[in-house]
């Protein structure tokens, strides 16, 4: 059993139900199989080596699946290059992996370095000149149109993509995810959501993220895919409404400046079921305040790269208990989770440690890179860098990635611990808390803001002194940075390491 196999799986089942709809187009599962065959056929006549690799620099458009369909299809390995990413970048990756074939949107054409790789043209641009000798997927899919792909010869254990970690915690690596990984990640969310047929999938986070992992459980089930070009807090509101979406996957941040939205409140999205928050965590008095207005749906999944989305689940039923407003959920059925202390030994309920992961989600290794592999998987397990608490239920609390924590005075801080409270104050929309040396206490805790609409004149005194009162002093920030806006990761996760950069010069 191949991931791409749950396409045809769904199209032989019900060829003429709707698998993808954008705006006024839609396409029958019929409609999709026969141009992800066509497109496949194509890649494999460009490249006919097995597992060779293809790059696909692409916005959120149809084209964009059935680039990444047709490389499932013809038995190559994904290299998702997000052209929100700086061109920089965009070019190391393609340097490193090598694709031999890269497919890219019309505007991202100059955005990298491609090697010696065949360039094929996705979305072409609106009144764009013609692309010379360049194949088009358009012109690919309709000269090979009725053709079918060689079935890939191919074992749970080779590459089906090679997706970058975001760099958060350091340099990005390239995580080795394997079949066996990918249809890991797709029966854990089917075990998880309980999608079904009825199920539209918005596609609002870039394919190269977190959504992509929605896709294929949707079609699992002959659900929809939902596409809405361009998207911003208003447009996805608004796509609720028009296109009776249920479910999707977005940041936190996003969640966030949605609530900003005039009327928010009184507006209504019963179709709604899997409102999928993930990325980072959102703050417990956001949440508490977000699931009225998203019809009790919001949810979360706690993966890496190096173990994709769905290690941890969150349900809707489970998170409506304010006591599980801070926790991520608990194990999902394919994935053992545990707390472990530095030695090696996995903790007990209640005790604190590094979250550490195991099972077939978790990836081969880094591409490349077998010294890294080896510092983060051992015996098995994979270290994930988070710091958190295990429950007696087995809800899972992540506190902060070990590196962040702060030491002040020999004090450890976890930033999430302040970072709650400072995004509880009514002026404050979006919040990081970090780390700056500092002469008489080792670090002390830093923290940088965005503020609400109106609210420009606020102390940045009277923040911390809200944070003093509910926390004790060691916790509450020394100092307090206002900013237009925090830097942000291209799916819109704040970047802690740089905002902490911002402000290293203003330390003692």
């Amino acid at each position: 059993m191949l991931p791409i196999d749950h396409l045809y799986r769904a199209a032989a089942a019900h060829p003429d139900r709707i698998a993808v709809k954008d705006g006024a187009t839609t396409l029958t599962y019929r409609d999709v199989v026969r141009r992800t065959d066509a497109l496949a056929a194509a890649l494999q006549a460009l490249d006919p080596a097995p597992q060779s690799r293809v790059g696909i620099c692409a916005y959120n458009t149809v084209e964009h699946l059935l680039a990444w369909l047709a490389t499932f299809a013809a038995g190559k390995t994904w290299v998702p290059l997000n052209p929100r990413n700086g061109n920089e970048e965009l070019s190391r990756i393609a340097g490193v992996t090598e694709p031999s074939i890269i497919v890219a949107d019309h505007d991202c054409l100059d955005r990298l370095d491609i090697g010696g790789a065949t360039l094929v043209l996705g979305k072409p641009g609106e009144g764009a000149a013609a692309a010379g000798d360049m194949p088009s997927l358009g012109a690919l899919i309709a000269a090979n149109d009725g053709r079918r792909p060689a079935r890939p010869e191919v074992s749970l254990d080779d590459l089906q993509a090679i997706k970058f970690t975001g760099g958060s915690s350091g340099v990005p690596k390239g995580c080795m995810q394997t079949y066996r990984v990918w249809n890991t990640c797709i029966s854990s969310m089917l075990l998880a959501f309980q999608f079904d047929r009825d199920d539209r999938h918005l596609l609002a986070a870039p394919m190269t993220h977190g959504a992509n992992t929605l896709i294929m459980p949707t079609f699992a089930v002959g659900g929809t895919q939902v596409f809405m070009g361009k998207s911003s807090p208003a447009s996805i509101l608004d796509a609720f409404e028009r296109e009776a979406v249920t479910t999707l996957f977005i940041p936190p941040t996003v969640i966030y400046m949605m609530m900003e939205q005039p009327g928010i409140t009184e507006r209504k999205f019963p179709s709604l079921r899997h409102v999928i928050v993930g990325g980072a965590a959102i703050r417990p008095e956001q949440l508490k305040a977000a699931m009225p207005v998203f019809n009790n749906a919001l949810e979360t999944c706690y993966g890496q790269t190096e173990a994709p989305q769905i290690a941890i689940c969150m349900r809707a039923a489970d998170w409506i208990d304010e006591a599980n407003h801070a926790s991520t959920g608990r194990a999902t059925a394919l994935t053992r989770v545990a707390a472990m202390a530095p030695d090696g030994t996995v903790l007990k309920a209640g005790e604190q440690g590094e979250i550490v992961l195991k099972g077939d989600l978790v990836m081969k290794g880094y591409f490349q890179q077998p010294d890294k592999t080896a510092e983060t998987i051992i015996d098995g397990w994979l270290h994930t860098g988070d710091v958190g608490v295990i429950d007696e239920r087995g809800f899972v609390f992540i506190k902060d990635r070990i590196r962040d924590v702060i030491i002040t005075g020999g004090f450890n801080v976890y930033p999430s611990d302040v970072e709650a409270v400072l995004g509880t104050h009514p002026a404050v929309s979006e919040c990081v808390v970090f780390a700056l040396p500092d002469a008489k206490w080792g670090e002390v805790v830093t923290a940088a803001v965005e503020l609400k609409a109106g609210t420009a004149d606020t102390d940045p005194a009277d923040i911390i002194a809200f944070v003093r009162e509910r926390l004790d002093g060691v916790k509450a920030p020394k100092a307090l940075h206002v900013v237009d806006e925090l830097p942000r990761s291209p799916v819109g996760k704040v970047l802690r390491r740089e905002a902490k950069a911002l402000f290293m010069d203003s330390a003692d």
